[in-house]
């Protein structure tokens, strides 16, 4: 099963989103946005971007 995107308010009536992988499990989530409209915005960009991110050890 695929993972999900999850869009929420947060108590302070913010929109946030989380990501689940396909069994549930919490793997991401995002900051808060004043607009749910911002929110999926900044899910599209993961959705876009995230292929091509570098894994950095620190």
């Amino acid at each position: 099963m695929a993972g999900k995107f999850e869009v929420y308010t947060d108590k302070a009536g913010k929109y946030r989103f989380r990501r689940k992988a396909g069994n549930g499990e919490v793997i991401a989530v995002g900051e808060a946005y004043e607009s749910k409209a911002a929110c999926l915005n900044g899910i599209e960009s993961i959705r876009k971007n995230a292929p091509e991110a570098k894994i950095v050890e620190l």
